[in-house]
């Protein structure tokens, strides 16, 4: 898949396509539903499918105090994207001054001009350029005057209110994982949420304590859900996909471990089942949430913790090596 960060890069006589865009946070079912319709058209057509997204997020940049919390990283975004089989990314950089294009502006110069857009296939409530001020109804009249077609889907999701449909987005996930419903939330997504950072040094007490974990550090990406305990897998990326040792089940704690004064911040650190012998500083890792076991406590010793750890890793156990 070619990756471009701007008009420049996209090689001259590129096209025709069909095209898309979006912010793609999550690459969750809804979005491949519209992803996938643009590879399966592009492909009947015999043409390029390409999706345009923006770096960094448009409300971040416009309004930063409302600011979602991204579920993905760019990187994890754009291997998501990949994984889609489109033929390109176009990766636009997210300025004040760009946010001021008009919505003719934003398709002639992107779609137009820069992708040669034969189809743009966008969800029914797809807005762009300034102030949000296009949407379908732009998009059909701007199809007439530059010859492209549209293909407008409606919202996508699992039925699940009444009435109407209960839409798969990036909104209803962040939710789901605020209230630590990361079954959910993976259900939405299409496969568990991911964290990924660096390993840094704790203050080892789970070593310590015999349950050594991997702390991810202050730079990590993709949204952290809410303080508990849960049961999920640790992914070393740094490893060849093929080494049996890269995905491993592990237990998760999420929060400022309150039997501890001394945890001033949230962290996230993952404990790898029957594993102690891993040395993982340093390393870039992937922390996927499968399962909610319990919320934060702060238990009256030291015992009782351990005790309650030992729980843990036995329901992880059940869940994760099934």
């Amino acid at each position: 898949m070619h990756r471009w960060t701007s008009l420049e890069d996209i090689p001259a006589g590129f096209g025709p396509s069909v095209a898309t865009l979006g912010n793609f946070d999550g690459v969750h079912r809804g979005h491949r539903a519209v992803l996938g319709t643009v590879v399966s058209r592009a492909r009947e057509l015999g043409l390029a499918s390409v999706a345009v997204t923006f770096d960094p997020h448009p409300v971040a940049v416009l309004h930063p105090e409302r600011a979602p919390a991204l579920l993905t990283g760019l990187e994890h975004r754009l291997e998501l994207l990949e994984g889609t089989g489109l033929d390109a990314v176009l990766v636009m950089e997210f300025t004040r001054e760009f946010a001021l294009q008009t919505p003719e502006e934003f398709v002639r110069s992107v779609f137009v001009e820069g992708l040669r857009a034969h189809t743009l296939v966008v969800g029914k409530d797809t807005r762009f350029g300034i102030h949000n001020s296009g949407d379908i109804t732009t998009l059909h009249e701007l199809s007439a005057r530059y010859g492209f077609q549209v293909v407008a889907l409606d919202p996508i999701g699992d039925g699940m209110v009444a009435p109407g449909v209960r839409a798969w987005s990036s909104t209803r996930v962040r939710q789901l994982l605020r209230e630590g419903d990361v079954t959910t939330a993976a259900e939405v997504l299409g496969r568990p949420h991911r964290v990924t950072g660096t390993v840094v040094h704790g203050r080892h007490r789970g070593r310590e304590l015999g349950y050594p974990t991997a702390n991810l550090g202050p730079d990590s990406e993709g949204m952290v859900p809410a303080d508990g305990v849960y049961a999920g897998w640790l992914e070393r990326l740094d490893l060849p996909r093929e080494d049996e040792e890269r995905r491993m089940p592990a237990a998760i704690s999420v929060g400022t471990n309150p039997t501890f004064d001394d945890v001033p911040v949230r962290t996230v650190e993952a404990h790898v089942l029957d594993r102690t012998d891993l040395d993982l500083y340093g390393e870039r890792v992937a922390v996927d949430f499968g399962y909610w076991l319990r919320g934060n406590v702060r238990f009256a010793s030291v015992e009782e913790l351990l005790e309650q750890m030992a729980r843990d890793v036995a329901v992880t156990r059940s869940l994760v090596q099934q």
